[in-house]
């Protein structure tokens, strides 16, 4: 449904109505007036816009949101138990999912992954179980308009410090530019990352497009500017070398001049072994006052190229480099293609890839490099073949992380149940990852035309998944853990001395109501009470 064409149509039709209106009422010099200001409105609703302007459309799944609450039900026979950090995979419309993390993850995810549907008309895009081709004249519009409400949700689960890199080819690359520039805000952009991801050459187009657009937003850029080293990746050691034997290791020569004038950092440098004089180009500094130069100088620190007879460099020792790491550059062509993700999908799946362009691991795990702290919870909206959850598994086994991720994705052919769950199983089974998964669908419970209270026992049953969602617990057959939701359930628990010995955490309802010898009786315990909050119980 094209909700601008309608509301203008609405809106015509009103204007017409008063037209009408005061053509059959007393004609004077206000009514003239009137008439020409209805024109001037009629024109303006008729005419072009400037900027990113598109048609608003409403789809399906908007609808069946507003007449219901979307939970959460596990499957139970897809529980993967292999120790280590909880990760979660959502089967259903990620508009949905989105809403229910909003009551789970609101401002605590530190980095959003996505890899959107491009929209080339090329039945990549499903709109409404259609797909959207080139001769759909609301091609773009259903595209931004599909994208804003998403995009307008995941901001709200970024935390402080958060994060989101968005994949895209050319076809909507400017579109998505404006798009995150209105949501994120154009001063929170940092950098659009170009990827080679494919390094065959197409002999038979007129130019072989090779690169994948990545752009980046942060919910606060002054976070990164204020923590700059949080956004590089590890130093490989490359173009490191120790020719004059320092004791201190291997050293590799950075630049001493900087862009910028500073009137404190302008003094000439003499060469010791040349005695040519140097200083900063124009608009140009040295990268320190000349009192620290002459430290770095006296400790070695300054040299003057390979031979001696070039301007000043400064040494920079590759365990400083290592303690910092590396800043990353926007033109990736160091990182594997989708080629090489189509060979990784079939060592997974037995020689058999069933996934179109998959990302390499080790691009995603670049991406966590930089926009992800050891800790952090990772989102992916569009998991597709699982490539975020893959390169999580993969990144926390090499530096020690314990990186929890959020996988969603739809189940159209299966792609949910046999592609993105089955590869992680088979990681996790293959190379022995300590991780753990739980599998959750996304359900519906009728609200419309009900009461609170009517449907308030159906939101209740599905409590329990939203605290292993926010939690990275699992109630099932875990003794340590135990979750209360009503007085009567409390009071069981309480008698249940097996339970009572067992139980390191209780997760209570908000309405709960603990006595006072049952506060004692569980402080005596050093079991440790979480009240589950009262939005949870509530509609998206």
């Amino acid at each position: 449904m094209n909700l601008s064409q309608q509301r203008r149509e609405e809106s015509i039709r009103k204007i017409r109505e008063i037209r009408e209106f005061i053509k059959h009422s007393a004609q004077d010099e206000n009514a003239g007036r009137l008439l020409t200001y209805l024109s001037e409105l009629e024109k303006d609703i008729k005419g072009k816009k400037y900027g990113l302007v598109f048609e608003e459309h409403q789809e399906k799944i908007d609808e069946i949101l507003k007449d219901n609450a979307p939970v959460l039900t596990e499957q139970e026979d897809l529980f993967i138990d292999n120790g280590g950090q909880m990760n979660c995979l959502l089967e259903g419309d990620n508009l949905a999912a989105l809403e229910l993390l909003l009551k789970t993850h609101r401002g605590k995810i530190d980095l959003i992954y996505i890899d959107p549907p491009y929209n080339t008309g090329n039945k990549d895009f499903i709109y409404d179980d259609d797909y959207v081709d080139k001769n759909d004249t609301f091609r773009h519009s259903k595209w931004i308009s599909f994208m804003e409400k998403r995009l307008k949700l995941a901001k709200k689960l970024l935390s402080k410090r958060g994060c989101i890199f968005v994949s895209i080819a050319d076809h909507e690359f400017s579109n998505l530019k404006l798009l995150m520039d209105i949501i994120f805000g154009e001063q929170n952009f940092l950098c659009d990352i170009l990827w080679n991801s494919t390094k065959s050459v197409t002999n038979t187009a007129v130019v072989s497009v090779s690169h994948t657009y990545n752009f980046v937003y942060f919910r606060d850029i002054n976070y990164i500017i204020e923590h700059r080293t949080n956004f590089r990746i590890a130093e490989t050691g490359e173009g490191f070398s120790n020719p004059d034997n320092d004791p201190r290791g291997l050293w590799k020569a950075d630049p001493f001049q900087v862009g910028g004038w500073r009137p404190n950092q302008q003094y000439e440098i003499v060469n010791p072994n040349t005695g040519v004089v140097y200083r900063p180009n124009k608009g140009c500094s040295w990268k320190n006052d000349y009192k620290k130069y002459q430290e770095l100088l006296a400790d070695n620190r300054i040299v003057f190229g390979k031979n001696g007879t070039s301007g000043p460099q400064r040494k920079r020792f590759i365990w400083e480099a290592k303690e910092r790491g590396r800043v990353v550059k926007t033109i990736w062509d160091d990182v594997d293609t989708t080629t090489n993700g189509t060979q990784e999908l079939k060592i997974i799946f037995d020689g058999e890839s069933p996934f179109s362009n998959p990302k390499p691991v080790n691009f995603i795990q670049r991406i966590l490099e930089l926009g992800s702290n050891p800790n952090s919870t990772v989102l992916d909206f569009f998991a597709g073949s699982g490539t975020t959850g893959h390169a999580v598994l993969k990144l926390n086994a090499e530096d020690g992380g314990s990186r929890r991720f959020i996988l969603c994705t739809n189940n159209e052919n299966d792609i949910c149940r046999d592609i993105t769950y089955e590869r992680i199983r088979r990681v996790i089974d293959k190379e022995g990852y300590a991780a753990s998964l739980k599998y959750y669908k996304i359900d519906f419970v009728p609200i419309s035309e009900r009461l609170y209270y009517e449907y308030a026992d159906e939101l209740l049953l599905h409590i329990r998944e939203l605290v292993e969602l926010e939690n990275g617990v699992n109630f099932r057959n875990n003794s340590e853990i135990a979750i209360v939701l009503t007085d009567e359930e409390l009071d069981a628990f309480m008698e249940n001395r097996d339970a009572l010995k067992a139980c390191k955490a209780l997760y209570v309802g908000h309405d709960v109501l603990i006595n006072g010898k049952q506060s004692a009786a569980l402080k005596r315990r050093k079991i440790t009470v979480n009240v589950i909050p009262q939005y949870y119980y509530e509609e998206s």
